[in-house]
């Protein structure tokens, strides 16, 4: 059995441990593909790992399989280390700088916490920060400061919602989020009739964006629904293909009829494993 509780020493000579790994491999004597490494070819070594991060904790989440999540935050761990390594062979700043300021930030968000004394009075996660963004800003401030515009489009449409939200930008309930999909849908179809391609970009876009709001205020982030829906749609294909596979045929050997039959099949088995799954398209 782990237990939830490590010694410091421990996690410090294991990150002492991994920190010197990083830096043989950049040695000149070391790795010839990690020393050719920069920060622009990183980003999709980046992106990969979290996401696979993402993935290894739907599996932790949904089935208590936990070693996936333990294999890739290794991975993710990595890319950030490595980063760091690279900075401070510029002379830049240093891993553990990148530690200390983490824990520095963490410490200062949360001042009814850490400290002591007990005077500080209660302030909000997104209060601390925007006063620390009006500080770096020299006072000025966007309340949709903050985030990246590299996230997924999804991730990033609803984290802007819900910051418009902060300053009363919003609906009061979902009955306003549901209603504008209906009216950028509506626009949406106008669009598709101009057959102005620039037209229905722009009209499908408003309709993603609304479709985030809605999620925002159902609780559910819309990021992580609509990987589920492209898992689940990749899972019942695949089902389709074996179950043809067995019978001699593809996908593409057979009409749409038989693979709307093999579709429902699979959702079918799906829901009869798991009846808690909705009755989904």
């Amino acid at each position: 059995m782990v237990s939830g509780k490590v010694p410091v020493s421990d996690v410090g000579a294991s990150m002492n441990r991994l920190l010197e790994v990083m830096r043989k491999l950049r040695l000149p004597s070391g790795c010839s593909w990690d020393r050719a490494q920069a920060l622009e070819s990183l980003r999709p070594f980046l992106l990969e790992e979290a996401y696979e991060v993402l993935d290894a904790m739907t599996a932790a989440a949904t089935y208590d399989s936990w070693s996936p999540l333990q294999d890739e935050l290794g991975d993710l761990l990595f890319q950030i280390v490595f980063q760091a390594q690279i900075a401070a062979e510029r002379g830049r700043f240093t891993f553990q700088e990148v530690v200390d300021g983490s824990v520095d930030k963490v410490l200062r968000r949360h001042p009814h916490i850490f400290d002591e004394s007990g005077e500080t009075p209660r302030a909000s996660w997104a209060e601390v920060k925007a006063a620390e963004r009006r500080l770096l800003q020299g006072g000025k401030s966007s309340a949709l400061d903050g985030g990246s515009r590299h996230a997924p489009a999804l991730l990033h449409g609803q984290r802007l919602g819900e910051k418009a939200a902060s300053v009363g930008f919003d609906w009061p309930n979902s009955d306003g989020a549901r209603a504008k999909i209906h009216e950028e849908l509506a626009e949406l179809d106008l669009a598709v009739a101009s057959g102005d391609l620039r037209a229905i970009e722009d009209e499908l876009g408003d309709l993603f964006f609304s479709l985030t709001n809605y999620a925002r205020h159902l609780g559910v982030s819309a990021e992580v629904a609509a990987r589920a829906a492209n898992r689940k749609f990749e899972r019942r294909f695949r089902s389709v293909e074996r179950s043809l596979s067995e019978l001699g045929e593809s996908p593409a050997s057979v009409g749409l009829d038989t693979l709307n039959f093999h579709w429902n099949k699979a959702k079918a088995g799906e829901r009869a494993k798991n009846p808690k799954v909705s009755a989904d398209p």
